[in-house]
């Protein structure tokens, strides 16, 4: 993949976040997921790839736009995989909280893995617990080989989870070891690239969240040098059945970062809906303005950069179109 998309893929996660943004607080998840993904559909018209959505809003008949299979560019670049998230935290802008995002990723054809869209057990890490765990290994064994390895107490290890009932057993257990633990309402992604951002203090994130979540952070996690280890739980029969229709001959395999985002390039694009652990959120400013803070990151180079970028909103014909 060339560079220069890194940039184009990036102005397409600005102008979602811009138009989820005015939702902010409103209590309406719905348009405010509308406006992203609107946004973000006809801002990639203008990209040059042959894309094809392999995580996206849902499937043809659940979702009118950026379903599984919607063709993305202008037909006139290289074939990638796309993953698309237009409003990661769609009931954190509804509630005005923190950590709302619009995500991108995009590999090589053949790279990202068909997530189906069901639960997954996570267990992501930052560089220097890399290839040094294992998400089949007891959480509590997990936890003292990590504090060992980083030279601390357990008790100064700091592990981020999802807010959820499903993790009432798993928080137990975090606190008989008696880590720091870090709630998150919503932004499973988010949550699961927090551990590569040292300025975060976060040194692992566990429990489950979606799949699909899960391929879009292995694949910011593989930019930053970190590590995530899943494992599919389909729920019913139903849901096993729909992982081997999507090509995973085995739903109980413990899924590495080569599993998820393959061994080629990837580029990872993210910009803050609500200001998070690493990002800030949509500012408006005098002067029909606002800013937004960005990151995109190439695997191939381990280049990170942060954008802040200051638009003009007279000009973003697209919000209008979208609104």
């Amino acid at each position: 993949m060339e560079r220069e998309l890194a940039l184009e893929i990036v102005r397409v996660t600005e102008l979602a976040a811009l138009a989820s943004a005015p939702w902010m607080g409103r209590g309406d998840k719905i348009n405010a997921d509308g406006a992203a993904t609107n946004a973000m559909r006809r801002m990639f018209d203008s990209v040059e790839i042959r894309g094809e959505v392999v995580i996206g809003e849902g499937e043809m008949d659940e979702a009118p736009m950026l379903y599984i299979g919607e063709r993305l560019g202008n037909g006139n670049g290289p074939d990638v995989d796309v993953a698309v998230d237009p409003l990661e935290g769609t009931e954190i802008v509804a509630r005005g909280l923190n950590n709302a995002m619009s995500v991108i990723a995009v590999a090589n054809k053949g790279n990202l893995l068909h997530a189906p869209d069901m639960y997954m057990e996570k267990l992501a890490v930052g560089p220097a617990l890399v290839g040094k765990l294992k998400l089949t290994d007891p959480m509590e064994h997990t936890l003292l080989r990590a504090a060992e390895i980083l030279n601390k107490q357990p008790s100064e290890l700091t592990v981020m989870i999802l807010d959820r009932i499903r993790h009432e057993s798993l928080v137990k257990i975090l606190r008989k070891v008696g880590v720091r633990i870090k709630f998150l309402s919503d932004g499973d992604v988010a949550g699961a690239m927090a551990p590569a951002f040292g300025e975060t203090g976060i040194d692992l994130y566990v429990g489950s969240g979606g799949a699909p979540e899960g391929v879009l952070a292995a694949a910011a996690l593989k930019c930053l040098g970190g590590e995530i280890q899943g494992r599919l739980m389909p729920s019913d029969a139903g849901e096993y059945a729909r992982c081997i229709r999507m090509g995973i001959e085995d739903p109980y395999k413990v899924l590495t970062m080569t599993d998820m985002v393959g061994e080629e390039d990837v580029i990872f694009a993210a910009t803050g809906v609500t200001p998070g652990e690493f990002l800030g959120g949509v500012r408006y400013v005098p002067g029909d303005r606002a800013e937004t803070h960005s990151i995109v990151m190439r695997a191939k180079t381990k280049t990170i950069r942060r954008i802040t970028a200051l638009h003009y909103l007279p000009n973003k014909t697209i919000l209008h179109q979208s609104s």
